[in-house]
């Protein structure tokens, strides 16, 4: 792990993905435009390529989720089934409702609240199956009330999909699942093909090229966000323990080379101890080489002067994740303007929010925790503004209505208002 003397220092570690190399950048756009034009055969003949598997269709059967069902032992059943209610409690009170006002003189104003008509989750697949992302993406929606969400993900090497994967799905209500992956799947949620309809917003994260091809389709749909390798800091005083430490940054390591783990700590001795511990832990860990290659590029340890000067530097990060390991946690949250998720507390470890407290896992990186949010039950609702006026409350505004029309030269706009001036009845 790096030591960073000076914050400025941090700038030099950023991870920029959105934009990706002028050669991925024509990967994925050749990718989009064969889906676009081919449809289901680009489908088909991507997954060959890219993944190395020949498919003979591309939904997934009832009979692959009963033999994901055999394949997965009851205790692990229960554990999702539990997961689950915990994600639909939390984002049930995301919820938000429509609501109108009335004033004296007969205005009505309003917002109405709508669930999305079809959604397509993405589940990254590669070196790991993800059957938490699946929960993550398709409760939020389903609680907005979203009638259509489809799941796609890549098939493994044999063809299947992962049993807790279609376990986790199926659980979840979900009816349509594909095995698709990649750019190419992000194309056939924007353009539909064959067999494939069509959606109006594409959530969920995945690597470089789903990010690419995600930043390509936005317009044709939405999109939740441009995620990229997973983050963690961890705040940390005198009194944390570096085990601890040590085991939630490595946490957030093994996903991704390109995954950023730092430690911000005013002790000097947590900061070394923190250092020792990560080695010793890396060693015996089954994904050593990834984490050891994103601690090595992307680990960091900042001893700070005192906590205020460690919670400027946390904000300046803005992490996907934070957790704060201090003698009082919740009496630096009002100070903390910038993380995606914050756990409070030695006992809140990262992997609590990752697969079972009920928050959701898919959040901001990058820094963009600056602006922006976790998926959350808002990401799967439109909004409509309702205006409704009387005849008094024209008669009262429509000359100042006119009047701001013509200061921006829009005589048009003057008129249209005007005209109910003129009409008596």
């Amino acid at each position: 792990m790096k030591r960073i003397e000076k914050r400025e220092d941090f700038k030099k570690m950023r991870r920029s993905i959105e934009h990706g190399t002028d050669e991925q950048q024509a990967a994925v756009r050749s990718i989009i435009k064969q889906v676009r034009t081919f449809g289901d055969q680009a489908l088909y003949e991507l997954t060959e390529k890219f993944d190395r598997v020949v498919l003979s269709k591309l939904k997934v059967s009832e009979k692959e989720i009963e033999k994901a069902y055999e394949q997965i032992d009851e205790d692990m059943l229960t554990i999702i089934q539990e997961a689950a209610d915990n994600i639909r409690f939390y984002h049930e009170q995301q919820k938000r409702q429509s609501w109108f006002v009335t004033k004296a003189d007969g205005t009505m104003l309003g917002q109405r609240m709508l669930p999305i008509d079809a959604v397509g989750v993405y589940v990254p697949g590669g070196t790991a199956a993800y059957p938490s992302s699946v929960l993550m993406g398709v409760i939020p929606a389903q609680v907005a009330g979203v009638e259509r969400i489809v799941l796609m993900t890549p098939p493994q090497s044999d063809g299947s999909l992962p049993a807790g994967v279609l376990v986790a799905a199926h659980e979840s209500g979900v009816k349509e699942i594909y095995k698709v992956g990649g750019a190419q799947a992000i194309a056939a949620l924007a353009y539909g093909t064959e067999t494939i309809p069509a959606v109006d917003k594409i959530v969920g994260p995945g690597n470089i090229f789903v990010a690419l091809a995600k930043r390509e389709v936005y317009g044709i749909v939405g999109i939740d966000m441009l995620a990229g390798p997973s983050e963690i800091v961890v705040l940390a005083d005198e009194g944390a323990n570096s085990r601890y430490i040590a085991s939630d940054l490595l946490s957030q390591a093994e996903h991704d080379p390109r995954s950023s783990a730092i430690l911000v700590t005013t002790c000097e001795q947590v900061a070394t101890a923190t250092i020792n511990e990560v080695k010793k832990q890396l060693a015996a860990l089954p994904r050593k080489e990834i984490a050891q290659q994103s601690i090595r590029d992307y680990g960091a340890v900042y001893v700070a002067s005192d906590l205020d000067e460690a919670v400027d530097v946390v904000n300046e990060l803005a992490p996907e994740h934070l957790e704060v390991m201090t003698a009082d946690p919740l009496s630096l949250l009002a100070n903390i303007r910038h993380a995606g998720a914050i756990f409070l507390g030695e006992h809140s470890s990262e992997p609590v929010g990752d697969y079972f407290a009920g928050t959701n896992h898919v959040l901001p990186t990058n820094g963009t925790a600056r602006f922006s949010n976790p998926l959350s039950v808002d990401d799967f609702m439109k909004k409509s503004s309702i205006v409704s006026y009387s005849r008094k409350a024209i008669q009262d505004n429509a000359s100042k209505i006119a009047k701001f029309a013509r200061m921006e030269g829009l005589d048009a706009h003057a008129i249209a208002v005007e005209a109910r001036l003129e009409d008596k009845k």
